[in-house]
């Protein structure tokens, strides 16, 4: 044999190996994954033959679509709802019990999908009560398990020194007790919830106190402070609550008769987009007073708004105007009403707040 050209052959052969070993081993599929925000979720306290859905966020995390074969609740009692075709990203399944039965339940459904090899689980759990009233209607606020009647504090028209208080109602619409808690104070809020411990269907009282002496500048203060369900609990963005308060400056011994006085052409602002992505209107400002006015500060409530003035100081009998620039994608995510703040040295008006309105 001709062991040179034996050898010649061997080396095309194995030259050629990794070809069809690449041509013929399959390729595995792009994973696909499946994904639960929350796979059991408190629906809390119902009524006996008053139904109660829970809500259940899942994601496709894989950058192919994927399709729900089926979700098998394990009764009879209970019905799912999902969507039937092609998933390409956020979707939420809805599980509704009959609540025929009373007592606590946990009621468990399977789903059946191309994102997972397994099946994925999720449970939703709460109480059936003979007598049961439904108090969620007054807490519109929506915490985790947890309700609020407002998910805002206004301190409006504070002067130096004083110690205002303002109240959220609370209510645990939960199987489980808790032990709620407001986190990031500032120094010039304190708070106290009663009951501290909330067993489930208590409602409760979170009072925040506002010590005007720690508030460092007249006008617009803000903060955001977040509810906790328990001491420990990490800070979520979906449990803020806005709070604001207004420092006004003071203004004894003045006499009025020798006083600036401000007047605008308007107090509130109608924008209309109009199919544009934003607006700007025009509010003139005069001082009709008998002294110098000063507008010493100009704020807003929100974001979405761009404001100039281009006097901040009129003598009597000058003019001035403020521009107000709305723009139409910021003012879609805000959370709070659209305003405008200005801190005047008239004694009669040291606060003016003009409301813009999005007409649709």
């Amino acid at each position: 044999m001709n062991t040179k050209y034996t050898n010649k052959v061997w080396r095309q052969v194995i030259g050629i190996l990794p070809f069809y070993l690449i041509t013929f081993l399959p390729f595995p599929a792009a994973a696909q994954k499946l994904t639960i925000e929350k796979s059991t979720v408190d629906v809390g306290r119902t009524g006996w033959q008053k139904p109660v859905t829970a809500v259940f966020e899942l994601r496709n995390k894989s950058h192919r679509k994927l399709h729900i074969d089926k979700v098998v609740p394990d009764c009879n009692c209970t019905v799912v709802d999902y969507p039937k075709g092609e998933i390409a990203d956020k979707f939420q399944i809805r599980m509704t019990y009959d609540a025929r039965q009373l007592g606590h339940f946990n009621k468990q459904a399977a789903i059946y999908s191309d994102g997972s090899k397994k099946p994925v689980y999720i449970m939703m759990k709460g109480i059936v009560l003979e007598h049961y009233v439904d108090l969620s209607g007054n807490y519109p606020v929506v915490m985790g398990d947890l309700r609020l009647d407002k998910n805002e504090l206004e301190f409006d028209d504070v002067s130096r020194g004083e110690q205002l208080v303002q109240q959220l109602h609370i209510y645990n619409n939960s199987t489980q007790t808790y032990q709620p808690n407001l986190m990031h104070l500032p120094p010039y809020l304190s708070a106290s919830i009663v009951p501290e411990r909330m067993q489930p269907g208590d409602e409760g009282v979170i009072t925040v106190t506002l010590n005007s002496t720690k508030l460092h500048n007249y006008g617009l203060t803000q903060t955001s402070v977040y509810l906790a369900s328990n001491p420990g609990d990490k800070v979520r963005q979906d449990h803020q609550i806005d709070v604001s308060a207004i420092l006004l400056p003071s203004f004894s011994g003045v006499n009025s008769a020798q006083a600036p006085k401000i007047e605008l052409s308007a107090e509130t602002v109608d924008i209309q987009f109009e199919g544009k992505s934003k607006k700007t209107e025009i509010i003139s400002i005069a001082n009709m007073g008998n002294a110098e006015l000063d507008i010493s500060s100009l704020q807003m409530f929100t974001s979405g708004l761009r404001i100039s003035l281009d006097k901040s100081r009129l003598q009597p009998g000058e003019y001035g105007k403020l521009k107000i620039t709305a723009i139409r994608g910021d003012l879609q995510k805000v959370r709070t009403r659209p305003r405008i703040l200005m801190i005047t040295n008239d004694p009669q008006k040291p606060k003016v707040t003009i409301k813009v309105n999005i007409v649709q």
